[in-house]
């Protein structure tokens, strides 16, 4: 059974079991089809959020975006989408490797339990040091064969090229040599990356931008709006300025104004919010 480190008091390191869950998902997500979730990714990222902002009863201030600075080593794969998987590592610690073989073949039970496509969400509780990548082309291909499309870990990666190679997305704080004593520790648990918290089930999208972790029941108008506000944004703001070549300024800016209440008046009749402008 895997071992969880519980306490450091001094020099003296207090272990304590720890059990996958029976369920790895806190509620069910709102499942999408295969057809809108690749509708979903034709989008960028800041034009989800747009959308879920006008249909989130959270703050879009504060909740679902990562608030830490996080890079995408892929960014010619474009956006993926998918539902969170996670795991917590600490590769510099070898009590997580004590299971061996098992360990990783409950691990990959878990991943295999649930329908994909899954984005694998990893913690590293070695932040802010780097001690050893989770991910390398090993993992990559092995993921990508249970369903997942790609990875955000606030740790490291290495085998870039490999991993590129096996289509497999990752979102991540650098790059590094090895892997140290890295292995699953726990997972199908809720984690923290980047300032935000993540549940298993949760719907993902990530770019070069970031990524929006959707807030439970929030999933199912996500693509009417996120299209509704990109067909808003052309129709108004985009289309006052790319016509505005060879107009007076005062007429540019007249004409700025009244799409920007063209804008907000849309966004009213359909969400019964302004949006962004």
């Amino acid at each position: 059974m895997p071992l969880e480190i519980g306490a450091v008091d001094c020099d003296v390191i207090t272990l304590r079991l720890w059990r996958p869950p029976r369920s790895p998902m806190k509620k069910p997500p709102m499942i999408l089809s295969l057809g809108d979730l690749l509708r979903l990714k034709r989008w960028n990222t800041p034009t989800i959020y747009n959308g879920w902002e006008q249909i989130t009863r959270h703050d879009p201030a504060a909740a679902a975006f990562n608030v830490e600075e996080v890079r995408d080593f892929m960014p010619q794969m474009g956006p993926m989408v998918g539902y969170a998987v996670t795991l917590v590592i600490e590769p510099s610690n070898a009590v997580h490797k004590r299971q061996g073989v098992r360990q990783w073949s409950r691990y990959r039970s878990y991943l295999g339990s649930i329908a994909g496509p899954k984005i694998v969400v990893v913690q590293d509780l070695d932040k802010p040091r780097v001690i050893g990548s989770f991910w390398g082309e090993v993992n990559a291909n092995n993921h990508r064969a249970l369903g997942c499309v790609g990875t955000i870990t606030d740790g490291a990666i290495r085998d870039l090229d490999e991993m590129n190679n096996a289509g497999f997305k990752a979102l991540a704080r650098r790059l590094c040599v090895g892997h140290a004593h890295a292995a699953p520790a726990r997972w199908g648990c809720g984690v923290e990356v980047y300032g935000r918290a993540v549940e298993p089930g949760q719907l993902i999208h990530a770019d070069k931008h970031g990524f929006l972790a959707v807030p439970f029941g929030e999933e199912k108008r996500l693509l009417e709006a996120a299209s509704f506000m990109d067909a808003n944004e052309c129709n108004t703001m985009i289309a006052a300025a790319r016509g505005a070549a060879g107009l007076p300024t005062e007429e540019i800016l007249a004409h700025m104004d009244k799409a920007a209440r063209a804008f907000s008046a849309a966004a009213r009749k359909q969400f019964r919010r302004d949006g962004e402008w």
